[in-house]
């Protein structure tokens, strides 16, 4: 049986994406294979991190003895962790439980998607993927895997977190090549406290930015902004 190493599990509302505002179980997986300039889960990705080792029975267990039905993976990087694909099964094949990925962008989502497809259509649709694409203010956009763009489905989102004008302008050259906003949800936000979101709707209104959707990260509005666990 697969093992992870957890660093939190907690009860919280969504802060974003397509669920915001709802509550969720967040399962926050150790490490990360990029390091953006604006990280908030710093403390997840060192090889330093406290953690919790735990099966994925244990983890499904845990999920279920909260009552909450949307459950959150996310990290760190989820998908680097060994056996996250049968741990993702396990919970969308139970019938019980929504479960949304948020993964960094630079992991293919492909197999995944395929192997949840091979089980039955609704299986696959329990799983929504939540996929960043990391603009040149992250530091990191070199490291994009540019297939997850293109798999995009109607149930998962995009989400571009910019820090300039430099950022949005390439936001809407991504969004265009890869056509996102019909595919899936698209949304975008602010680096905490680098860019006035009215500068970024007056950017959406001048381009005309139909479908895509400005999002701040509500946590950091309700709580202190480096507050864990919620």
């Amino acid at each position: 049986m697969n093992t992870f190493k957890v660093v939190e599990k907690f009860v919280s509302i969504n802060g974003e994406g397509r669920r915001a505002g709802e509550l969720a179980v967040f399962i926050r997986f150790m490490g990360c294979n990029l390091r953006c300039s604006y990280c908030d889960s710093l403390y997840a990705v060192s090889s330093e991190a406290s953690y919790e080792v735990m099966t994925e029975a244990e983890i499904y267990d845990y999920i279920l003895s909260t009552g909450i039905l949307n459950v959150t993976l996310t990290g760190g990087e989820p998908l680097i962790s060994p056996g996250m694909d049968d741990l993702i099964v396990l919970l969308a094949a139970s019938g019980k439980i929504n479960v949304e990925i948020e993964t960094n962008g630079s992991i293919d989502i492909s197999p995944v998607i395929e192997r949840l497809s091979s089980i039955s259509e609704e299986v696959a649709e329990r799983v929504s993927f939540t996929v960043d694409y990391k603009c040149p203010g992250s530091g990191v956009e070199d490291k994009m895997c540019l297939t997850c763009f293109e798999k995009i489905r109607s149930v998962d989102t995009v989400k571009f977190v910019v820090s300039d004008k430099n950022d949005l302008e390439k936001m809407l050259r991504i969004i265009s090549e890869y056509d996102l906003a019909e595919k899936g949800k698209v949304y975008v936000s602010p680096v905490f406290g680098k860019i006035d979101p009215k500068d970024i709707v007056s950017f959406m209104e001048e381009k005309k930015l139909n479908k895509v959707r400005l999002q701040l990260q509500l946590h950091k509005y309700i709580w202190d902004p480096d507050r864990r666990g919620v």
